[in-house]
């Protein structure tokens, strides 16, 4: 455990809270290092906790930063992490990856911050949500420095990307070689960590990929794909569709129309069953396309259960907000987010400060808020989710979710939906409005049907027309009836 988030603030309200956390990590044996001591990424790094080969995560946006080193660094938020220490689960669904290769040498008086920059801006949100590979030749990879590789991979998070990933080379292992020596020379504590044992570990056994694994849950295309790898129990594409017993039809919904087949997970208690497919109640709930067991309401229609305490409807006006990429900063600007004492009505009052300082006039209870692409980005902190509930707004609805958004919408049970056709309709409604309000009560209603996977969405001139959605899974319905992931986990925690 580090701090390093709001050092400078020494008083004794704040200084109370480092006890208690040093305190906790005393008691429970977690390494500890107090305020003043240095950013954690970088603890993580020259102490040898983040290593080449293994995951690491931490309750921070930049934990992609240990890419660098070629250790699977991404970010968590802070119920995540409490649920970390509770149970030691963490839970994913593999992601898309983007392949970036690098070409020539890095020329003298550029950065790696420069290199990353000219990505946002050549690729822009093209990596959304997804984990990204940085190759190249060996040549143009030793013209990387390590510094330089920490540098792009920590601002894959500026990218919207979950990770960056630098290959283990001889460049990293000579940095390794490097901080042994040095730390035995020093009889550094490091040395347990940092030792020329583990790094020849390390080379003798390289992490490789495992061909043909079932175990990675993926994105795949057409009906037919989906068809015989859930049947092979791997990627295949036989050229002609089968099709899987029990599957009756496929759902398509907004955005890919993607299929994808969830199987129940042999497990030992329910708690990890849930928190393994919890990444895909999160794909659904943002609107992607899922296959669930469900009753046949009807030739063409399928239902879906709704568990007691999650709501069968929602319906309100919508409220857009007609701008891409509004970060978690522009959401719940940062100079609140240490102070712990912020109310639920103070939190409603900031909620979107940075935006629109009208928002807080301009939003209702019950309303929906609809937002553009890449909506949530940034920060992990959660108040970006809780300071909307504050404002008693239950959905949220966009063109896409930065994935920071997305896991702190489910763990706190706030409910979110990818409608890219809205987002466009209302752009195409406004686009001759002069005034451009950042803020704009649109006098529309958006009805979502849980039980039959449906939004209608109804125009201010009477008109209505409806937009398939994925199912809501029944465990994310738990989740969200309990009250969010911190209260679902107490409960299956004394269950």
């Amino acid at each position: 455990m580090t701090l390093d988030h709001d050092v400078s603030n020494e008083s004794e309200q704040n200084l109370r809270k480092y006890r208690r956390i040093e305190e906790f990590a005393n008691k429970h044996g977690i390494d500890f290092y107090p305020a003043k001591h240095g950013i954690g990424h970088r603890i993580m790094v020259e102490e040898g906790y983040a290593w080449p080969g293994t995951v690491a995560v931490a309750s921070d946006s930049h934990s992609n930063i240990y890419g660098g080193v070629g250790c699977f660094g991404t970010a968590i938020v802070r119920s995540d992490a409490a649920s970390v220490l509770a149970t030691s689960t963490i839970f994913w669904q593999v992601p898309p990856i983007a392949k970036i290769t690098f070409t020539g040498i890095l020329p003298p008086g550029v950065t790696g911050k420069d290199a990353i920059i000219a990505l946002c801006f050549l690729l822009k949100s093209d990596v959304l949500n997804m984990c990204i590979e940085f190759t190249g030749s060996e040549q143009t990879l030793a013209s990387i420095p390590i510094s330089e590789r920490l540098t792009i991979a920590n601002m894959t998070t500026e990218w919207g990307a979950l990770s960056g990933l630098f290959p283990v080379d001889d460049t990293l292992i000579s940095w390794y070689r490097a901080r042994a020596t040095i730390a035995a020379m020093s009889d550094s504590p490091t040395k347990d960590r940092i030792n020329h044992k583990r790094i020849d570990e390390l080379v003798e056994s390289p992490l490789v990929a495992d061909p043909g694994s079932p175990k990675a849950l993926c994105y795949l295309a057409s009906p037919e794909v989906v068809a015989a790898s859930a049947i092979k129990g791997q990627i295949a594409s036989p050229g002609w569709y089968l099709k899987p017993e029990g599957v009756e039809k496929v759902i398509v919904g907004e955005g890919t129309g993607d299929f994808v087949v969830d199987k129940a997970r042999s497990i030992e208690d329910g708690f990890e069953k849930i928190i393994g497919e919890m990444e895909s109640m999160i794909s659904a709930a943002e609107g992607a396309a899922e296959e669930a067991a469900s009753p046949t309401a009807t030739e063409d229609e399928a239902l879906t259960d709704v568990l007691p305490g999650f709501p069968e409807k929602i319906e309100g006006e919508i409220v857009f907000c007609d701008n891409d990429n509004i970060h978690t900063d522009g959401i719940y600007p940062g100079r609140y987010t240490y102070q712990d004492g912020m109310t639920t009505e103070q939190m409603a009052e900031v909620c979107m400060e940075n935006y629109d300082t009208e928002f807080r006039n301009i939003i209702r209870p019950n309303d929906v808020l609809v937002a553009g692409y890449s909506f949530g980005s940034g920060s992990f902190r959660e108040q970006a989710a809780t300071s909307i509930l504050a404002n008693k707004v239950r959905l949220v609805v966009a063109g896409s979710f930065s994935n920071i958004f997305s896991r702190n919408s489910i763990n706190n049970a706030l409910l979110g939906i990818e409608l890219p056709k809205l987002i466009e309709r209302l752009r195409e409604v406004y686009k001759d409005d002069k005034e451009k309000p950042l803020t704009r009560r649109t006098g529309w209603k958006l009805l979502w049907d849980v039980r039959r996977s449906k939004v209608t969405i109804t125009e201010q001139d009477g008109t209505s027309w409806v937009q398939q959605v994925g199912e809501m899974p029944p465990n994310v319905q738990e989740i969200v009836a309990k009250g969010g992931i911190v209260k679902w986990v107490q409960a299956k925690l004394q269950a």
